[in-house]
């Protein structure tokens, strides 16, 4: 091969890196791979009864949250 083709992949494969670390780094900063409570919530409400217990939890949540309730 030329050295000319080395250079244009070698400046190629560069830039391409360059693009998909600005990309990563732009997903971190944003919040693209959080997810805490996925897994967490996973092991923690393992039959049907602790599910449903989690939904009425929240419903309850929400309903608090509709009246604007500050506990002291």
């Amino acid at each position: 091969m030329d050295s000319w083709v080395v250079a244009m992949m070698l400046g190629a494969s560069l830039f391409l890196g360059a693009i998909a670390l600005f990309a990563f780094m732009w997903g971190v900063n944003n919040g693209q791979f959080d997810d805490e409570e996925k897994y967490l919530n996973a092991v923690k409400f393992d039959t049907e009864e602790d599910l449903n217990d989690a939904a009425n939890q929240e419903r309850k949540k929400e309903e608090l949250r509709k009246r604007n309730y500050k506990p002291e």
